[in-house]
């Protein structure tokens, strides 16, 4: 791997993504074999002056044998000293470095309920604390590593050095790093077009959306009153107002949806690694706001008992738009990776709605938000149903139509 584009990609990482402030204290959470990568961030971050860079490295492939062969219990009780450090870096006002590295199919052989049970324990342990990054109160962002197993999966048909090679070039193309540019300015750019089409998008101030396409898909989706369009950069909403990246790739822009307030179907695009286990072929009905039919070609039981997770897993609580004809799109790779494949493609997410999306959002409480429209989950699962025959149209509070996608493309 070339070292000196590694280095651009983790002071890109830093400085745009979870723009490190001086004083600050800084979490990176990063697989064992991202090692290089995270040390590389922490360098970055330590150039800019952070008080202290906190690493978690973690694997995958040792979690998987903690469900074989741990007990239960043992795996449903979060130790209280985990969820102490973690409060202790948000009450200094850190920051959140994610490097996501993921080992597709990694715990299909793992009992999905078990599964989803300790998912749930542990979710609703450090539920207190997911107000820090669900209503940006401070930075955070998510930036990929490649690894060979991921590799292998996306390039079967090369030996494990080229396939690894091939993916990373991919990540940097996504992110805009290459040799020759400054990908500081692109973004800038990038996050400009982005706030210029939220900017159109509040002007309309739609009530609803209706998307259509030929695969199946018929759905309406209410949205919220006095919703609000975001994408890309991001404001602190601790006072602070520090910007912040929290998705690198990002190409969409999102509001939030009336959680009771959506009908119809859905047909997923594409496949949805979720906890190392893929769904494919799925699709969902929606009757005023709830999921009261599914159906996935793999892991359907799984997808079950994400689904009764909790009451809001069956709602959602975000909706976000992404042109056919976009950069991870073209690239034309299936990255079983929500992180690049929701930037893709028009996804919608089960589970928790972002405060930021509606106005005074930061300011309420759970139930100010459900009151309002908004969804409370312990979950927030991005799945994929753009397509290139896509068509959205926005309807206004007038009861004007106004389309928004035509062939799977802004057209506003």
């Amino acid at each position: 791997m070339d070292n000196n584009l590694l280095a651009k990609y983790a002071k890109l990482t830093v400085c745009k993504g979870a723009n490190v402030q001086k004083g600050q204290y800084v979490v990176i959470k990063a697989p064992y074999f991202a090692a290089e990568f995270a040390r590389m961030c922490a360098l970055e971050a330590y150039k800019r002056e952070a008080s202290y860079v906190e690493c978690n490295l973690f694997d995958e492939q040792l979690t998987r044998l903690h469900y074989k062969y741990a007990s239960e219990d043992e795996l449903k009780n979060l130790p209280q000293w985990q969820y102490d450090k973690s409060k202790y870096a948000i009450d200094k006002g850190c920051c959140y470095i994610y490097i996501t590295s993921p080992i597709p199919d990694v715990f299909n052989d793992v009992d999905a309920k078990l599964l989803a049970d300790v998912n749930l324990a542990v979710n609703q342990k450090m539920k207190p604390l997911q107000y820090y990054t669900t209503n940006s109160v401070g930075q955070w962002t998510i930036v990929a590593y490649p690894n060979v197993k991921w590799a292998k999966k996306l390039f079967s048909d090369l030996d494990e050095d080229d396939a690894n090679e091939k993916l990373l070039k991919a990540i940097l193309q996504a992110v805009r790093v290459d040799e020759e540019n400054d990908p500081n300015i692109l973004w800038d750019k990038h996050d400009k077009d982005l706030l210029d089409h939220c900017r159109k998008l509040n002007e309309y101030n739609f009530e609803s959306l209706h998307f259509v396409n030929d695969l199946g898909t018929d759905l309406y989706v209410g949205l919220v009153r006095d919703h609000i369009w975001a994408g890309g950069m991001e404001i602190t909403t601790d006072g602070r107002k520090i910007s912040f990246n929290p998705n690198m790739p990002t190409e969409e822009v999102f509001t939030m949806p009336d959680r009771n307030r959506v009908n119809g179907k859905v047909v997923a695009t594409k496949p949805l690694c979720h906890n190392g286990k893929v769904f494919s072929d799925f699709s969902f009905v929606f009757k005023d706001g709830l999921i009261v039919d599914f159906d996935a070609k793999t892991e359907k039981e799984y997808l079950r008992q994400v689904l009764d997770m909790d009451e809001g897993t069956r709602h959602i609580g975000e909706v976000a738009l992404i042109s056919y004809d976009s950069p991870i799109s073209n690239q034309n790779i299936l990255y079983y990776n929500t992180l690049f494949d929701e930037n893709a493609s028009c996804h919608l997410a089960l589970g928790a709605c972002y405060p930021s999306n509606i106005k005074n959002g930061d300011l309420m409480d759970d139930e100010q938000l459900l009151a309002n429209g908004g969804n409370i989950s312990i979950n927030h699962i991005d799945f994929m149903f753009g397509s290139k025959d896509m068509n959205v149209y926005g309807k206004t509070y007038s009861g004007e139509e106004i389309q928004i996608f035509k062939c799977g493309n802004f057209c506003i």
